[in-house]
């Protein structure tokens, strides 16, 4: 199973690579799910590709932000040096740039990153179908479910092992986009939930949305039994000691089973929040999940430890072997032939031996000074030395032959086969305006007004079916809200889904690719939601081809950029409810200690200025709403290529109105996100 290493910086190369990582994952100066990472310009991405290459390490390029249709072309050409660099693959969490990257280079690898929510197998499907290489899968699933994925389909699978949690599920969060304009889905999330934030009134949790970082390193054998490709670090944010303390665990772990207790309290002093987790993967919820950054974990990071853990890599790891074969005949060129385990060789030759007038060199000593690769990452396997007579070999020459030939050697790993970008047209044909509006409603319940029969309606997957026949039978159209979150729930819902499609409900709407794939299982017609974070034209297009009827427009666009997107097939916006911010497992009112008894879906999140956020409970997920209700006025709608408007239930009916407020905001439509 492959170490994969965060590289945040050119400095976190060398202690990743000596560590003993087999891959690293970096980002570009743009378009980097870390934007406050150092990152790499591109004379520094083009060393590191060739010094992780001569050392048999690969590299893949982080392009996962979403893309805006204005930024599309810089996003390519970032995509285009990296694949002439020789780049073994490329992360990405928009689907439009995904499919302009495999017209543009069908031989690069796509992996599909965490922040496409992928979590069920049906998802996975998907993207191997689409093409993808590799899914990055969510942080919160458990052994079972990994191991339910891995075995659904051939696409390699990426765990992270190590590392900080986030609270919601990647690229389901929009907390930060909505306080204050800093999109996660675009690299800049400002880490609202590290922030204090308490449940309802309870002042003894104070960090209700924290987590401790996770660590698998116990668990790693276990994910290589099952079939997991790539075992990933998280950290790009972090300093090389943290790299080099992380992969060293991992290494020790994959290769001797298990951490020793000085590694592992290395690994526990570098970084850590109240120390680590590993609930998710072990199916085991709750308050001992979540933790903050304390005294004595800051204390414990000092220069003592960092100058301790420099000592580790300080020296070049010396880890791809070398076959040798040295020739000195008499009245012929000393020749020297090296061979790596990849099948380069290099072939040097130097002035013909001396006869010796004293002590001839020996046998021996030519084999000694021929090993001394120090300085280099190889070591010699074996050595073939041909000698006639007894000649005399200046150890001058000796050291300089193999200096040569390894520089060859190097040379060789570094070279990359050439790769063909075609730059693609990225000009869209908008073959879809519609001025009409039509309102779509997505319910709490089976209660629909009357007044509504003429719109599409969408209520939860999980009503009843004699509910479900009343409404068809009454003429209501009426679509099934599949949940965002549906982790190790797939074959419960398409039981759902069938039960419903036999009382004439047709119509799915979708908020995550893993329901997409879902829906068109059971040939119903896709609606997708918000949460497919549709932010450009080419996205669309592939939705379109994914064979969904509509889609809304991400809700971090503005009114403008949306009127912008081309259309082929309509556009939506979210115009009226709560606008969820996170989608997360781990509900941070069970964290506080409350029970759902307890908290009979009332509970709220208060932050430090005493907003209140509603948090409702999903399919076994939480969520956590806006503390203002979104308002869209249709005067101020100057879209007139959209197609309908989706509107979520109002769910203050749910709650004690006096914990909320009664704010209105227009989101992100207006002043957008950076």
């Amino acid at each position: 199973m492959e170490i994969l290493a965060p590289v945040g910086s050119p400095e976190c190369v060398i202690p990743a690579v000596r560590m003993g990582a087999n891959a690293i994952y970096l980002g570009a100066s743009a378009f980097s799910a870390r934007a406050s990472a150092s990152n790499f310009d591109d004379e520094e991405l083009l060393k590191a590709i060739e010094y992780c290459h001569q050392r048999g390490v690969k590299v893949y390029l982080a392009l996962n932000t979403l893309i805006r249709d204005d930024e599309m072309q810089s996003a390519l050409n970032t995509a285009s040096i990296a694949v002439k660099y020789g780049i073994d693959a490329i992360i990405v969490q928009d689907i439009g740039l995904a499919s302009l990257l495999k017209k543009s280079c069908p031989d690069v690898k796509l992996h599909a990153s965490t922040q496409m929510s992928i979590h069920t197998p049906e998802g996975a499907k998907l993207l191997y179908d689409m093409g993808f290489d590799r899914v990055v899968l969510s942080r919160e699933l458990s052994e079972n479910e990994i191991k339910e994925i891995v075995n659904s389909c051939p696409i390699e699978t990426e765990v992270f092992v190590h590392g900080a949690l986030c609270m919601s599920v990647s690229g389901q969060c929009y907390f930060s986009a909505m306080v204050g304009s800093r999109s996660g889905n675009r690299g800049r999330c400002a880490q609202p939930c590290r922030l204090p934030h308490c449940i309802n009134d309870n002042k003894n949790n104070n960090h209700a949305l924290s987590l401790k970082d996770l660590t698998l390193t116990d668990h790693l054998k276990k994910l290589e039994q099952i079939g997991v490709t790539s075992a990933k670090i998280e950290g790009r944010m972090k300093r090389p000691e943290y790299v080099a303390a992380s992969v060293k665990a991992c290494r020790q772990a994959l290769d001797e089973g298990i951490v020793d207790f000085e590694t592992k309290d290395i690994l526990r002093s570098v970084f850590a929040r109240s120390g680590f987790t590993d609930g998710y993967y072990m199916g085991k919820l709750g308050p001992e999940m979540f933790g903050k950054r304390e005294k004595e974990d800051v204390i414990s990071a000092n220069e003592s430890l960092f100058k301790k853990i420099r000592g580790l890599y300080n020296k070049e790891a010396q880890l791809i072997p070398l076959k040798m074969q040295f020739k000195a005949i008499s009245n012929e060129l000393m020749s020297l032939s090296i061979t790596d385990d990849m099948g380069n060789t290099a072939f040097v030759e130097e002035a013909p031996p001396e006869k010796a007038e004293k002590l001839p060199t020996s046998e021996e000593r030519i084999r000694e000074q021929l090993s001394k690769t120090g300085g280099t990452p190889f070591f010699t396997e074996s050595i073939e030395i041909s000698l006639d007579k007894e000649p005399m070999i200046r150890l001058s020459s000796l050291n300089d032959m193999r200096r040569k030939a390894i520089e060859i050697i190097l040379s060789h790993r570094a070279k990359q086969d050439e790769r063909e970008f075609k730059m693609p047209d990225i000009r869209i044909e908008d073959n879809k305006k519609i001025s009409r509006y039509r309102e779509r409603h997505v319910m709490i319940s089976c209660d629909i007004d009357p007044k509504l029969k003429n719109n599409l309606i969408f209520v939860p997957y999980d009503s009843k079916q004699e509910n479900l026949k009343k409404l068809v039978d009454d003429g209501f159209s009426i679509g099934l809200e599949l949940p965002r979150g549906m982790f190790g729930k797939e074959k419960k819902i398409s039981e759902y889904i069938k039960k419903a499609k036999d009382v004439g409900v047709g119509h799915i709407l979708a908020g995550s690719l893993g329901a997409v794939a879902l829906g068109k299982k059971y040939d119903m017609i896709v609606h997708g939601d918000f949460g497919l974070n549709v932010m450009n034209s080419h996205t669309v297009r592939v939705l379109a081809e994914l064979g969904c009827a509509d889609v809304v427009a991400s809700i971090e666009l503005t009114y403008k950029q949306i009127s912008q997107l081309c259309h082929h097939i309509p556009v939506g916006i979210l115009s009226s409810g709560y606008v969820p911010l996170m989608l997360t497992r781990n509900c941070p009112v069970k964290g506080s200690g409350i029970s759902c008894a307890e908290c009979g879906m009332k509970s709220v999140l208060r932050d430090k200025l005493g907003h209140t956020f509603p948090v409702v409970c999903n399919t076994g997920c939480a969520e956590i709403l806006n503390c203002a209700t979104l308002k869209c006025e249709r005067s101020d709608l100057n879209i007139t290529n959209t197609s309908f408007e989706i509107h979520r239930d109002d769910i203050r009916s749910c709650f004690d109105n006096s914990k909320l407020t009664s704010n209105v905001t227009h989101g992100l439509y207006t002043r957008g996100v950076i």
